[in-house]
């Protein structure tokens, strides 16, 4: 089950630096909306937020609903926004994605679908939680394998999971529906594994910053702001939040420990229109 994987060249002694960005939704019209915002000005605006801090980052995560309307062009204008930032890009997709037809238009110089990243003291997994026609998520017993034949190449290094869905509730009744279904099963049996330091996905168009607390070790939660609505945590029925788009930073260091903060772009330039329809 073990896939082909791209390496860095990054000392074992240093710090790899990520980008994490989420669910941009975007449509092949640029001029598309979605409740109220235009999507690809948000991206944009997210993405000149990035190059702005000149972080000295290693990659870029980008972790799916990258389309709203399963178009081509979406995904072609993914990769054309992302363009100036200079980094090597690594994807998986949502439950809005299309994986044939994003696999198909993803395309680019530095634009990469494999599923294993080996870096300094570190290896990421990129999982795929979709179901396909479905807005909830499940990680199949092949997910499963991948990672554990991952560790078993390298079990001297540290691991990072990624995926699109969240594999805990997050106390929203109305999002929580469409959470990674088996997400107890895949805490406890990741929870084993000394190497799994942490997870990170997007789905939730909101922060959360959490461990999970297993009976050997504790597990790094995050999830991170979509780059154009946010949906308002907390809340018992469908409500977006007024904050910004935003996107995620990560030091994964030589240890196993981890910084990792998220920003906002500045100012109050995208409010969403709840009256709208799109989503």
């Amino acid at each position: 089950m073990l896939k082909e994987a791209i390496t860095y060249r990054i000392p074992k002694d240093h710090s790899v630096r990520i980008v994490q960005i989420t669910d941009p939704h975007l449509f092949a019209d640029p001029e598309g909306h979605l409740l109220g915002v235009n999507t690809a000005n948000s991206f944009e605006a997210v993405i000149n937020t990035i190059k702005a801090l000149s972080y000295p980052a290693d990659l870029l995560l980008a972790t799916g609903d990258l389309s709203q309307d399963f178009s081509g062009e979406s995904y072609q204008s993914f990769v054309k926004a992302i363009g100036p930032l200079n980094l090597p890009c690594h994807y998986l997709p949502g439950n809005h994605d299309d994986p044939r037809i994003m696999h198909l238009h993803m395309q680019g110089k530095q634009i990469y679908g494999q599923r294993r990243i080996l870096a300094g003291n570190w290896q990421i997994i990129m999982l795929d939680s979709t179901v396909r026609g479905k807005p909830g998520g499940h990680l199949a017993e092949e997910e499963f394998a991948i990672i554990r034949s991952a560790i078993e190449a390298a079990p001297e290094l540290h691991v990072l999971l990624v995926m699109h869905h969240n594999p805990i509730k997050v106390n929203c009744a109305w999002l929580d529906q469409h959470w990674m279904d088996n997400g107890d099963e895949f805490l406890q049996q990741m929870a084993k594994l000394p190497q799994v330091k942490g997870m990170l996905w997007g789905h939730v168009h909101q922060q959360l910053d959490s461990h999970y607390q297993g009976q050997q070790q504790s597990i790094k939660l995050m999830a991170t702001p979509s780059t154009c609505i946010q949906f308002k945590p907390l809340s018992p029925y469908f409500a977006l939040d007024v904050l910004q788009p935003g996107y995620r930073l990560l030091e994964l260091r030589a240890d196993g420990s981890m910084l990792t903060n998220v920003h906002r772009i500045p100012g109050e330039r995208f409010a969403p229109d709840i009256q709208a329809s799109g989503y």
